[in-house]
């Protein structure tokens, strides 16, 4: 594909003016921590927890309206073996979670002033167990400035997300049914070509106007710049406060912590760079990344939010169900044949398709199985079965977990009772 010039020159300009408000933005954070005495971690993953909603709307729009989906999404149109359902239930899966994780996960991590999804593990497990898949949705929500404000974020967002699918549905439809033989780019067409990866800024450059082009590739480069610093600030801010001040230096002052983040995001940002530079279209790695979000980690953050029962023994063995379940139940897109054949699983044209909701009972699989051992694990060590030095999670010590979502004023409740017993002490 030859070089668009000016959309090149338009890039570059873009990138200058992202790296300049970037600086500005840097200056301006400074003398606001100044002012309101916030630490430089919370100001430089959180925003000191002052999002306004209208900020908090498009930013949590922009959690999955990235690079990644607009790209994948036409090149999924384009594709044969995909086409509209597939990308409609896709969209409808990601907008859905905005409003599960508004409805669920909101108010449980910000009563307890969390940074990061993983403190939560933390909290209860003593161990910062789980990953980083949902964290850029959890940045958004904990930094908000209020509970409701995030809510109303998640829900506002679950809508937007389905208006901005129109555009890459219909660029996509429009590649699919073009006849590239009557284009600059000529035929066969790029699914033909293996390029369906493409098929995005193939369509902008060969069917639109220069002018059209260029604000195209802008506000593709827009959202990809969006998912991209977000990523990394997530990945960095798990690595720093979950990895590096938690395990690793638990002294480090705050100054040294926010130059991790920096040689966090250079670190996570090289990396993911690298993966470019596979043979890969962006919906092998899409369906790998949602198949891990809802297979390992939403079971994983469900149990350690609202069932008490769960420890870290749980956590580790279901996610090594998940992962396992993973491998077995196969999927043609990711080139991996079903080990197990679930009810309806047929041969089409010499390709296993599982027709039964695979990934559902998956997730339900990997739920089972952290409770279970979860249970095991609490029976074995508070009966004494196991060696109590054995305990590496320490759920000996676990008799009476802490309920980490409060029940109308329980926990109000109870802390006046006990400065109740101790006023009387004192008296």
């Amino acid at each position: 594909m030859a070089v668009n010039v000016p959309g090149v020159i338009v890039m570059v300009v873009f990138y200058l003016l992202v790296l300049g408000t970037g600086i500005w933005a840097s200056f301006k954070s400074k003398k606001k921590q100044k002012t309101s005495g916030a630490t430089g971690m919370e100001m430089a993953l959180l925003g000191n927890r002052n999002i306004n909603l209208v900020v908090g709307v498009f930013t949590m729009t922009a959690t999955w309206i990235g690079g990644g989906v607009i790209v994948g999404s036409v090149e999924m149109m384009s594709t044969p073996s995909m086409g509209l359902i597939r990308v409609i239930v896709l969209f409808l899966s990601y907008s859905s979670t905005f409003i599960i994780g508004g409805l669920l996960f909101v108010k449980p991590l910000r009563d307890r002033n969390c940074v990061t999804m993983l403190d939560s593990f933390y909290i209860k497990y003593g161990k910062a167990l789980g990953g980083l898949a949902y964290q850029s949705f959890h940045q958004r929500t904990l930094s908000a400035s209020s509970t409701s404000s995030a809510k109303i974020s998640c829900f506002a967002a679950a809508f937007l997300m389905l208006m901005f699918s129109i555009p890459p549905v219909l660029i996509g439809a429009a590649a699919a049914s073009t006849d590239w033989n009557q284009t600059t780019y000529g035929s066969p067409s790029p699914y033909e070509r293996g390029e369906a990866a493409l098929a995005l800024p193939i369509a902008l450059q060969h069917l639109t106007p220069t002018f059209i082009s260029i604000v195209g590739i802008g506000c593709v480069a827009a959202a990809v710049m969006s998912s991209a610093d977000s990523v990394l600030l997530s990945a960095a801010s798990v690595f720093t406060n979950n990895i590096y001040k938690t395990i690793l230096r638990p002294q480090a002052s705050d100054r040294e912590s926010q130059w991790v983040v920096r040689t966090s995001v250079v670190v996570f940002g090289v990396a993911g760079t690298s993966l470019t530079m596979l043979n890969k279209g962006i919906v092998v790695f899409w369906y790998l990344g949602t198949g891990i979000k809802y297979i390992i980690i939403f079971p994983e953050f469900l149990c350690v939010l609202f069932f008490n029962i769960s420890n870290g023994y749980g956590a580790l063995m279901g996610g090594l169900v998940g992962s396992a379940l993973i491998l077995l139940i196969g999927d043609p897109i990711l080139g991996l044949e079903p080990v197990l054949h679930f009810p309806g699983c047929t041969l089409e044209d010499g390709v296993y398709v599982q027709y039964a909701p695979v990934k559902t009972i998956s997730m339900l699989s990997t739920i089972a199985a952290i409770l279970l051992f979860s249970y095991l694990a609490s029976v074995l060590f508070n009966k004494g079965v196991l060696p109590e030095k054995w305990d590496v999670f320490k759920v000996k010590t676990q008799h009476s977990p802490v309920p980490l979502t409060p029940v109308g004023g329980a926990i109000e409740e109870k802390e006046n009772e006990e400065m109740k017993g101790n006023n009387s002490g004192i008296l």
